[in-house]
């Protein structure tokens, strides 16, 4: 592995790591990031999708992931807490979905 990189290029590394570890959980979920202006070149707003809901938004500096994705220790935190959170909307969903009937 390897840390460093361009605001692009390690948004691209963070959406595909996101996402990989989301969908294990549920390959139905989706990765968003918000794209506002304010945050280029600084931090990353993500969130996880599930149908039409949102997850709490996970706040990422840019050098945070830049300085650190290379390091094992701190990308399993990373997986673990995604999948977490994957975890807690897939069955916030369930629950929902069973209301409704």
């Amino acid at each position: 592995m390897f840390s460093g990189g361009t605001y692009q290029e390690v948004e691209r590394w963070l959406r595909n790591f996101l996402t990989a570890h989301a969908k294990r959980v549920d390959p139905r979920l989706e990765v968003v990031f918000d794209d506002e202006d304010e945050r280029e070149g600084s931090s990353y707003g993500v969130r996880l999708r599930y149908g039409r809901r949102l997850g709490p938004t996970l706040e990422l500096s840019f050098r945070e992931v830049a300085d650190n994705r290379g390091t094992l220790a701190w990308c399993t935190t990373l997986a673990e807490h995604t999948k977490r959170l994957a975890r807690e909307l897939v069955a916030d969903g369930a629950v929902a979905d069973a209301k409704r009937r």
